[in-house]
């Protein structure tokens, strides 16, 4: 899983997703990818399982195509354990997510063909908790 080796914080607030992304829109690695129409945090074990998923899918039996994730979790998500009274500071860190802004491409592929890159993106996109369509480059 995703997470950084340092931060000069443990705890964050959660904060406010609103808005556009303004970076991070274009498909620059490589020929294809999933972009996210809404937004929302995915954590580091969705991110994890979506890259296991595109990768099982575009190497079927070929060593052939290559994943590029966009995102990296670094917002400490914190909880407070089960039947504890309220008060007494902020729970421990619990895992990571990546915010993520609507219009923010996820993964990139490159290497293989539409249509698998389209089917694997459909599965992909099954997995996370925005959702996210299918999209080219407009520039190569």
């Amino acid at each position: 899983m995703l997470q950084p080796k340092q931060t000069k914080y443990r705890k964050q607030f959660k904060g406010r997703n609103r808005g556009v992304a303004t970076r991070g829109t274009e498909v620059n690695f490589g020929q294809f990818g999933l972009k996210a129409t809404t937004s929302g945090f995915i954590s580091s074990r969705q991110l994890e399982a979506g890259r296991r998923t595109l990768v099982r899918h575009i190497r079927r039996g070929k060593r052939s195509g290559e994943v590029f994730i966009r995102l990296f979790p670094d917002k400490p998500i914190t909880k407070k354990p089960a039947e504890v009274r309220q008060g007494k500071g902020k729970g421990n860190v619990e895992y990571w997510v990546s915010v993520v802004p609507r219009g923010r491409i996820i993964f990139e592929i490159a290497g293989v063909s539409e249509e698998i890159a389209q089917k694997a993106c459909k599965l992909v996109s099954n997995k996370l908790p925005v959702k996210a369509y299918f999209v080219k480059r407009t520039i190569l």
